[in-house]
């Protein structure tokens, strides 16, 4: 033991080394094993920590750390969540929580009064003990991408009721222990608080993150003010009696909305996350774990008893939701393996028993051999049950949804370095996450200058930037043409592009239209979709898309094209879409999104003609992105009415967040689907169809 002592590593840059060391060795030699890197985590941490090879010490840095890493995990699981389908399965998942706080709860305290022979107030805390988990096997289930499947989350929203649970039991036996009667006005109180503190943040956050990230665009500054909201609400919620846990969970909830998945602020969130703070939790948990108990024949025959009940209790509650919600096996199994991990909640609960002289040691050491045993299968049943459930989520999507949808080729034309950074951004926001997207950032140069060179290189590299935190490839192309229209029109040719993404044209002589010649002589030289975009605000902080629709766009050949930009523009950033379109209209839109299972919060305006667009321009607010779908003058959707149209955008819309597209014409036409009718197939835009429909308007 001497020994060991003397081996001890104390100097910081020394532990430090070895922990990256331990972060960057574990995954890979325990993917060849087809073992979770979670347990290669855990169980490095036993082998350096105290009770093991003695080679680090538990000290206050991996308590630090391990904290943060802890309130880390729990914040990246708010933040990755998809908030529609969270409402679709919020029912379903308050029910789930009641059932994995209430059996738990039971077989805790009966097994305990009966089997461990313990009074009834002990036995209440020690259930509560077994009726709280930690999502320690969240980072599997977003590695294998199954997070918005139902069982995922199901079991995020039985967390949130399990813990709350958990900790009001808590507070409940304690009160009891201490002044030996069941204080209701405390609880009472108790639950005040929290109702208190969470209209608190839910009013806050979202006005001070939007007022912020207006402000300060720099990534490292917003970075830095969300992590500093998610400690906040941690330490507000300490503060009020509940567990840090469940602040840094809520602030990922409210944020949600703010963070975009496709956004670079997202990917430096989750890198530094799965990089650093979560595994040193991990190994944390791991050197609290002492493998030497296992010598104790009394300490084991309890720990055997506790993590028999442990395991049972979160099975039976997956088990019960699985057939009352008419799930398949391999759900019922990822909602088991979210739910089984005992950690931060279980060690908070034994040791308040133990300070209070509710618990003995062998109590304490058994819970440290259920926190061993629950993290050790609740990463590997979820590993191997989510795989499956990802294969069962792509075969049941079909081939019909991903074949309209696999090639996506854009084209962002950069003019100059201030406005390269937001279009890049808003072509990552609209990329296809469902097939191949492949981007090239253009920039057009008349001559061979070096001040043209220049401007050139910055543009592109502030694009390559952005694409680069967002963790998307880009293809640079720096071009020399006779002129800017021609360089476009030939690169797309190249490239294959189906849609180009430009900056909006700024007024810069009295005689100049809106649009710009530029946009005039694209719009008649090539058919692909063109997407004109300005943005005043940062995209994230949009509250809603107003999306205009003119007469007749349905008969376009790029009608479903522009409707998944929309639709996957509006579920990256998270807010509201309202289609103002004609009646006729909207069952098709419907069909598109229903069928592509987007998942959006859409509405539905009645419009007609160039009237109701003129009353709707003063409902657009600022903070809103009006959306007009717009048509080329040849085509059927065309009317004499959006010859106005420039004019109209410059004297209404001049300091409004604006996109125009104008979609494909004379592509390959998919048949579109109506909402009301899935099987319907009664409109086709093909020649022979506009004809038709020209002839009987006049």
């Amino acid at each position: 033991m001497l020994l060991l002592a003397q081996a001890l590593v104390t100097e910081p840059v020394q532990i430090f080394l070895i922990v990256l060391a331990i972060i960057l060795f574990a995954p890979i030699l325990l993917n060849k094993l087809r073992i979770p890197h979670i347990i290669g985590m855990i169980v490095a941490g036993v082998a350096v920590g105290p009770y093991g090879l003695n080679i680090l010490a538990d000290d206050s840095s991996f308590a630090v750390f391990g904290q943060v890493g802890l309130l880390y995990l729990m914040f990246l699981a708010g933040l990755e969540i998809d908030m529609y389908h969270l409402r679709l399965n919020l029912r379903r998942g308050l029910f789930f929580g009641f059932l994995t706080l209430a059996v738990p709860l039971a077989l805790g305290v009966l097994t305990s009064a009966y089997v461990l022979k313990l009074d009834w107030i002990t036995s209440m805390l020690l259930g509560a003990m077994y009726a709280s988990h930690t999502l320690l096997s969240y980072p599997v289930a977003a590695r294998l991408g199954v997070t918005k499947a139902p069982a995922v989350l199901i079991a995020i929203v039985g967390t949130i009721i399990a813990v709350i649970g958990a900790l009001l039991v808590l507070g409940a036996t304690v009160s009891v222990a201490r002044e030996g009667y069941f204080n209701v006005v405390e609880i009472l109180l108790l639950a005040v608080r929290l109702v208190l503190w969470a209209a608190a943040i839910l009013y806050a956050y979202p006005r001070v993150t939007r007022w912020f990230f207006k402000k300060y665009p720099d990534k490292v500054l917003q970075y830095v003010f969300v992590l500093a909201l998610v400690f906040l609400a941690a330490t507000t919620a300490r503060a009020i009696g509940l567990e840090g846990v469940l602040g840094a969970f809520f602030a990922g909830l409210v944020l949600n909305r703010y963070v975009p998945v496709a956004s670079p602020l997202m990917s430096s969130i989750e890198f530094v996350g799965n990089a650093l703070f979560i595994p040193y939790f991990l190994i944390s948990v791991g050197m609290m774990i002492n493998v030497r108990l296992l010598a104790d024949t009394d300490t084991l025959a309890v720990s055997a008893v506790m993590i028999a009940v442990a395991l049972a209790g979160k099975w039976i509650p997956a088990w019960l939701a699985q057939k009352i919600n008419r799930l398949d096996g391999f759900s019922r199994n990822v909602m088991f393996g979210l739910t089984a991990a005992h950690t931060a909640v279980a060690l908070a609960v034994v040791s308040v028993g133990y300070n209070m002289g509710m618990f003995d040691e062998r109590i304490l050491n058994s819970t440290v051999m259920v926190i061993l045993a629950t993290c050790a299968v609740a990463p590997i049943i979820t590993a191997s049950s989510a795989a499956k459930l990802k294969v069962k989520m792509m075969a049941d999507e079909g081939d019909d949804v991903i074949r309209h949808t696999r090639v996506n080729n854009t084209l962002i034309a950069v003019a100059n370095p201030l406005t390269a950074a937001s279009l890049m951004e808003m072509a990552v926001l609209i990329r296809n996450d469902r097939g191949r997207h492949s981007f090239f950032a253009l920039h057009v140069r008349t001559d061979n200058t070096p001040q043209a060179k220049a401007v050139s290189h910055n543009s592109l590299e502030a694009a390559r930037r952005i694409a680069a935190a967002a963790d998307q490839a880009v293809e640079s192309l720096d071009r020399y043409d006779n002129n800017i229209v021609t360089g476009i029109i030939n690169a797309v040719e190249e490239r294959d592009i189906t849609e180009v993404l430009l900056g909006m044209h700024r007024r810069v002589t009295v005689i100049d239209s809106f649009f710009g010649n530029k946009v005039e002589q694209l719009l008649r030289g090539t058919n692909k979709m063109l997407i004109i975009s300005r943005c005043f605000i940062p995209a994230n902080t949009i509250t809603r898309i107003l999306v205009w629709v003119p007469r007749d766009a349905q008969y376009e050949t790029g009608f479903s094209r522009w409707v998944r930009a929309v639709a996957r523009l509006t579920r990256q950033v998270g807010c509201r879409v309202i289609f103002c379109c004609p009646d006729n209209i909207q069952p098709l839109i419907r069909g598109v999104i229903y069928t592509e299972n987007y998942g959006i919060r859409c509405e539905f305006r009645s419009t007609e003609g160039w009237d109701d667009l003129v009353l709707l321009s003063a409902d657009v607010h600022d903070d809103d992105l009006f959306v007009l779908i717009g048509a080329r003058a040849q085509s059927v959707s065309y009317n004499s009415d959006m010859a106005d149209l420039p004019d109209f955008l410059q004297r209404n819309f001049s300091r409004n967040n604006l996109m125009m597209i104008f979609p494909e014409q004379f592509g390959e036409a998919p048949v579109l689907t109506s909402f009301t009718d899935p099987l319907a197939t009664d409109i086709a835009a093909t020649p022979s169809a506009w004809l038709r429909r020209l002839f009987r308007r006049k």
